[in-house]
């Protein structure tokens, strides 16, 4: 295990990882899963995130969430931070899932809100659920908004408070509005690990105050996006612009066009495990995967290890 705190950890490229399931059985993967976590070390990142929106986390088992933590746990090395996703519609089922996720392995749980009675929330509401979790949870505690799949918004004010619990030790906003971001990095205190899930806000949400991304346009381009961040480390603010903008163009016609699925297909394409979704997720048809292709090919990317569609 490092020596630094993980909170010192928390900073730079985290990639949520996609989940291989077999495409006969629909049964996860796992020796397509290690390989590409085996893989993943090999690359410029800091974290590992499991069970996000582009992991399927959803829908997966809670016995499936278990075994396939303790898989990663055993080939990931302990310099990369292992995140894991731990989220219910219950505060009881969060927080029993946030303790069965750090036995197995995690460091930091990332938790969004109870979506399905969300709208009847009020505030007070919503910041008891995440106290009880952050009071409950072995490890610390990431906050993940995701209106997008949740339907809930939590407000500046709502995050900085949630934040100031001793075992929340930030957050990761997708919500792709960097208003919102910025007004978060305004109401956070000093210390708390700011993170953007937006490929096309890693450069502005750095400027901004924040620590990295959790992409997952790091799923298929890895390199690149540890690049932009040690560019704009480095003051070479040009370079890290133009890496922005390329990676901008790429989230916006993979990532945001096609969700989980557009990742695996990237994935595929560059000789990376990406495979079927689980259902009621379907796989991309030929003519969005030649799509995929064609804004790789123009990025710049290799295809040189793909197989041809």
């Amino acid at each position: 295990m490092s020596d630094r705190g993980i909170a010192d950890r928390l900073q730079g490229v985290f990639l949520p990882v996609t989940t291989p399931f077999d495409e006969v059985t629909g049964e996860v993967a796992p020796v397509a899963w290690r390989e590409n976590l085996r893989r993943y070390a090999q690359e410029p990142i800091d974290g590992l995130v499991l069970f996000g929106s582009t992991g399927e986390g959803e829908l997966l088992d809670d016995d499936e969430k278990a075994r396939l933590t303790a898989f990663a746990r055993d080939v990931v090395p302990s310099s990369i931070v292992l995140m894991a996703g731990a989220s219910a519609n219950s505060t009881r089922g969060t927080i029993v899932a946030a303790r069965a996720m750090a036995a197995e392995g995690a460091e930091v749980l990332l938790i969004h809100p109870p979506g399905y009675f969300g709208p009847y929330l009020s505030p007070a509401a919503m910041a008891d659920h995440f106290r009880a979790v952050a009071d409950a949870s072995p490890v610390p505690v990431l906050i993940y908004h995701m209106p997008k799949y949740t339907g809930v918004t939590l407000d500046a004010g709502l995050m900085g408070e949630l934040v100031r619990h001793p075992n929340v030790i930030g957050l990761k906003d997708s919500s792709g509005d960097l208003k919102r971001f910025a007004s978060y990095t305004d109401s956070c205190p000093p210390g708390k690990r700011l993170f953007v899930g937006n490929g096309t806000l890693l450069f502005a949400a750095l400027e901004l105050g924040g620590v990295g991304g959790i992409l997952a346009i790091a799923d298929f381009v890895p390199a690149r996006c540890a690049e932009l961040v040690a560019a704009f480390r480095a003051g070479e603010k040009t370079r890290a612009g133009a890496l922005q903008e390329t990676l901008a163009v790429v989230h916006k016609e993979i990532v945001a066009k096609h969700g989980p699925v557009g990742v695996k297909a990237a994935m595929d394409l560059l000789g990376w495990t990406g495979g079927p979704p689980r259902a009621p997720l379907q796989a991309l048809d030929a003519k969005a995967r030649a799509e995929v292709k064609r804004v790789l090919r123009e990025a710049g990317v290799s295809l040189a290890n793909a197989v041809e569609a």
